[in-house]
């Protein structure tokens, strides 16, 4: 076990890559399962692959009678499904979690568990109708051309984009950080001791679409508090006329998002005061994200039996649920670095102050 600080170096963005690359649309995440069991195999205490793919880990050497502490990440991303060959190597398919048409042409993708190369087709500008430019786009009127691939391709082969990782000095760029960042970051904090909690990590399925998995795992762990490590978009470019966007959710560079409520979630206000008075203590970049929409699994977590304490804690990034997004490396060492501090010091009474 480490005792140092955590930082971000080569070590972890290689697994970053790896786990960014590697195919898990929502109900299909056994390719990410299998990078987490490999990389914990060394770390890890008691663990469990429950019967919805969820992976139960209990940090090694906890012990009973301690502050229950759940920590959370969910390990799917949003793709698609292909739900009808139409033939010539042309296949119809839906989207899998939250995803804008707009973004989609000339995307490409990978199908199916042999990776077989695609690209979602549109109708060529210069052949459409004025009428056909006016209306919004539909995934109906999209194909997947996977050209000679075809005879690999089945009806239900779930549907990746195709981006490949990269990273600079500064920036992250991928698909899939929404939520393989806070996967890496669980895999990262498994290295260490914490001593003053019973901590266990969840590698939660289905988030994309319903909570689902996180859902299960919170009843299966009953923690007395959780904390849902996600990724969280930043809507931080300037207005169209220059002036200030008052309407981000979060900035890129300003540290890890501290959530107080969103679309699915009013965050226990203990929590946060205690996340925000241990990154001023220790003078690390954070932000409080923005009241708004959205959600994570803490929308399911905090609701299940008598209810926990929930606090969700996201790294910013630009372009959520399309081809590549883009994210800030200090703002993940950050984020690792508040739970860190703040797991090591969280104290049993931190939930006998009244809730507001």
């Amino acid at each position: 076990m480490k005792n140092k600080l955590p930082e971000i170096g080569k070590d972890q963005l290689k697994l970053l890559e790896k786990l960014c690359n590697a195919s898990g649309v929502s109900g299909d995440e056994g390719d990410v399962r299998k990078i987490i069991l490999k990389e914990i195999s060394e770390f890890a205490g008691e663990t469990k692959t429950d019967t919805m793919g969820n992976i139960l880990v209990r940090q090694k050497n906890s012990k009973d009678g301690k502050l229950k502490v759940m920590i959370d990440a969910h390990t799917d991303e949003v793709g698609f499904m292909i739900v009808s060959d139409d033939g010539d190597g042309l296949f119809s398919f839906e989207t899998v979690g939250g995803i804008d048409p707009r973004s989609l042409p000339g995307k490409q993708v990978l199908v199916g568990s042999h990776h077989i190369p695609g690209i979602i087709g549109a109708k060529p500008i210069h052949l459409t109708t004025s009428e056909e430019r006016a209306n919004k786009l539909s995934v109906e009127s999209l194909k997947i051309d996977v050209g000679s691939g075809k005879g690999k391709v089945n009806v239900g082969d779930r549907v990746v984009f195709a981006t490949r990782f990269r990273h600079d000095d500064t920036n992250i760029f991928s698909k899939a950080i929404d939520d393989r960042i806070g996967v890496a970051t669980l895999i990262e904090l498994m290295k260490y001791e914490f001593k003053n909690i019973d901590l266990y990590y969840s590698f939660t399925v289905q988030e994309e679409i319903g909570l689902r998995g996180a859902k299960v795992a919170a009843a299966a762990i009953q923690p007395d508090i959780a904390i849902a490590i996600d990724a969280t978009p930043s809507n931080d470019h300037p207005v169209h006329d220059g002036s200030e966007n008052t309407f981000y959710n979060t900035r890129l560079g300003d540290g890890p998002a501290i959530y107080t409520y969103d679309g699915g979630t009013l965050n226990d206000p203990r929590l946060a005061k205690y996340f925000s008075k241990i990154g001023k203590e220790n003078e690390l970049q954070f932000q409080l994200r923005q009241p708004g929409g959205g959600g994570t699994n803490a929308g399911a977590i905090h609701k299940t039996k008598t209810g926990v304490p929930i606090l969700s804690i996201s790294v910013p990034h630009r372009y959520t649920h399309t081809a590549i997004s883009l994210s800030k490396i200090s703002d993940w060492e950050a984020t690792i670095k508040l739970l860190f501090l703040a797991l090591q010091n969280l104290p049993e009474s931190i939930l006998s102050e009244p809730r507001p």
